[in-house]
């Protein structure tokens, strides 16, 4: 390869030197629209505001639902609206979308039911939702995992001959971790039509991003990789939606890989357990409170006159209607099946999990036997 080559080739994998943004905090556009992209027509924009509406209710509810006792644990993903949204909006609904523990947000934009999102945290089950038939896999809580069965369902779908889209959706924190590199390196060799979605949002939870890395920005992580890379202002949703569907195109035209970094920001703790004002002032939270994602999409909608104080009173009455039929669900108590332990371990079940299983079952009839009876259960007399 030549030294012009070379040079047009790394040129082609280095991302915008600063984010890449259409609107200014204040909802008014920037001065020079980044060249490149394209910005999304009003409608999808009215569209993706009335689901951060949404998003942003679920999530306050769900918030409080931990306090209530009705939810284990709850990671919060307030502040960042337009990174939730614009990743499931950037998707055709047959391509596949990789969570983490905090997208939980994505997933009800993606249409599954709050309920069954919320499944998980509950401590019902391990994935509330069928995978395959919502295209959306399991919310997974080790870091950079999914980032590897992303790729692999990525390179799945190349070879069948399709032109589907995988996209996971990784945090700052999982950067570090051998796994993103290994989803990386193997994405760009195959070209495996994948997009790599990094939600920076400074603290892989105590951890500020200073103290996790030297690079200029998250982005930069994929040149050595050979992958394309964006960084983008996480808070704008018009700019988020534009990069990441120019990212998706890439990836569904046959390009290879995809990384975007969302500058963003996480406005509450990093759950519920966590205690934030340890590593961060009040200052810090204020100063980005002014960058609201959501607030600066409804002002520039009102702006550009597509916004209504009619229309902002329709969606809120149809968030307080999600949040109380979501308390409504949550308060129904569950009635677990012991049995569906044995359920999904392996498709074909081995010959000891079918003695566990019939164990339990004698077990549990015995007991409901006792029960009918009105004869005490060993538990019952040890409490006795």
């Amino acid at each position: 390869m030549s030294v012009k080559s070379l040079r047009q080739t790394v040129q082609g994998l280095l991302p915008s030197l600063t984010p890449v943004r259409f609107v200014a905090e204040d909802g008014t556009p920037v001065a020079k629209a980044p060249a490149g992209y394209t910005e999304p027509p009003v409608e999808t924009l009215r569209d993706a505001y009335r689901r951060m509406v949404l998003g942003r209710r679920f999530d306050t509810q769900a918030t409080a639902l931990t306090k209530q006792g009705r939810l284990a644990v709850y990671p919060s993903s307030r502040g960042q609206e337009a990174c939730q949204v614009g990743a499931v909006l950037a998707l055709r609904p047959d391509d596949w979308l990789f969570p983490t523990y905090r997208d939980s947000m994505a997933l009800v934009t993606r249409g599954i039911d709050p309920l069954e999102v919320l499944t998980l945290l509950r401590g019902d089950w391990h994935c509330g939702y069928d995978p395959a038939a919502t295209r959306v896999a399991p919310q997974c809580t080790p870091l950079a995992t999914q980032v590897l069965h992303a790729t692999g369902m990525a390179e799945s779908l190349r070879r069948k001959g399709g032109d589907g889209v995988a996209m996971a959706l990784v945090g700052d924190g999982a950067t570090s971790e051998g796994d993103f590199h290994e989803a990386l390196n193997f994405a760009a060799v195959f070209r495996a039509p994948v997009v790599f979605f990094v939600q920076n949002n400074k603290y892989a939870i105590s951890v500020p991003l200073a103290r996790q890395t030297a690079a200029p920005a998250l982005a930069y992580k994929g040149i050595g990789h050979g992958v394309r890379c964006e960084q983008v202002d996480g808070n704008d949703l018009v700019a988020v939606l534009a990069v990441l569907t120019a990212a998706v195109e890439h990836a569904r035209a046959g390009h290879g890989p995809f990384l975007v970094e969302a500058h963003t920001y996480r406005m509450d703790a990093h759950t519920n357990a966590d205690d934030a004002t340890r590593y961060r002032d009040d200052e810090e939270v204020e100063r980005w409170s002014a960058a609201d994602p959501l607030s600066r999409l409804e002002a520039h909608l009102r702006a550009r006159g597509a916004l209504t104080d009619e229309d902002v009173a329709a969606v809120r009455e149809e968030a307080e209607a999600l949040a109380a039929e979501l308390r409504a669900g949550m308060n129904a108590e569950t009635v677990p099946d012991p049995l569906e332990l044995f359920d999904h371990v392996y498709a074909e079940p081995t010959p000891q999990l079918r003695e566990q299983r019939a164990l339990l079952a004698a077990e549990l009839a015995d007991l409901a036997a006792l029960a009918e009876a009105g004869e005490p259960t060993t538990s019952q007399t040890q409490e006795d």
